[in-house]
C-alpha cells in the first residue's frame, strides 16, 4: 500500500491543523493505520493509532484530549486533528499501515509508511 500524508505546514501555538494520510494500491480496510513524528534532534515517536473498521484508536499521553484520529475507509483516508498545538508538537508527520501485530505503539509493527509532513507550531 502507498501511503501520502499531507495537511502540514505553520500554526500558531494554541492553533489546530488537519493532517491527511491518503491510502492506495491494496484494500485499505486491511490496515490499522498510526501516525508518528519526529521532531529535531529526536526519535520518531507514536502518535495515535486507529483499528482497521475504526472501532478502537489508541493515543500518545502527550496529545490525549488534543488530537483526534479517524478514518474514512471508503475514501481510503486517516485523518489526524491536532487541536491546542504546542511548540513542542512541532515535528515531521508520518502515517503508516500495518496488517497484524501486538501493539498499535511500536514502529516495528508497521509494514508501510508515508514520507512526512511538516508541521511547526510558533510560540
Amino acid at each position: 500500500v502507498q501511503l501520502q500524508a499531507s495537511g502540514g505546514g505553520l500554526v500558531q501555538a494554541g492553533g489546530s491543523l488537519r493532517l491527511s494520510c491518503a491510502a492506495s494500491g491494496r484494500t485499505f480496510s486491511n490496515y490499522g493505520m498510526g501516525w508518528f513524528r519526529q521532531a529535531p534532534g529526536k526519535e520518531r515517536e507514536f502518535v495515535a493509532a486507529i483499528s482497521r473498521l475504526g472501532g478502537s484508536t489508541y493515543y500518545a499521553d502527550s496529545v490525549k484530549g488534543r488530537f483526534t484520529i479517524s478514518r474514512d475507509n471508503a475514501e481510503n483516508t486517516v485523518l489526524l486533528q491536532m487541536n491546542s498545538l504546542k511548540s513542542e508538537d512541532t515535528a515531521v508527520y508520518y502515517c503508516a499501515a500495518r496488517t497484524l501485530g501486538r501493539s498499535y505503539y511500536r514502529e516495528s509493527e508497521y509494514d508501510y509508511w508515508g514520507l512526512g509532513t511538516l508541521v511547526t507550531v510558533s510560540s
